[in-house]
């Protein structure tokens, strides 16, 4: 089932989004017990809370969405090579044709 945050992000189809949400809540509760247990303030706790709430979800959205930039990178580059090994296999364009039978057997 779908769950709209603020009424208009869909965490289940974002990429990231549940993740975020999830870490942001945990780093919620971490950052305002730990206020309170320091400072026993109720009110200034639960402000400490909802930055950390902020803090934790954007660092971890950042994170999450660079990992997967580079992830999508990798393998764009993996299926072009493989595409590329598939076409020139055989031809005189083969870099691994113009090794010699020795070169082949140490690799």
């Amino acid at each position: 089932q779908s769950f709209k945050l603020l009424g208009f992000i869909d965490v289940k189809s974002v990429p990231c989004a549940r993740e975020s949400v999830l870490y942001g809540s945990l780093g919620s509760f971490v950052v305002g017990l730990g206020h309170f247990l320091a400072t026993s303030r109720v009110r200034r706790s639960c402000d400490f809370a909802v930055g950390g709430f902020i803090c934790t979800m954007l660092g971890y959205w950042f994170y999450c969405r660079y990992s997967l930039a580079q992830h999508r990178i990798r393998q764009r580059m993996l299926k072009e090579g493989m595409r590329n090994k598939i076409l020139f296999e055989g031809s005189s364009l083969d870099p691994e044709g113009k090794r010699t039978g020795s070169e082949r057997s140490n690799s």
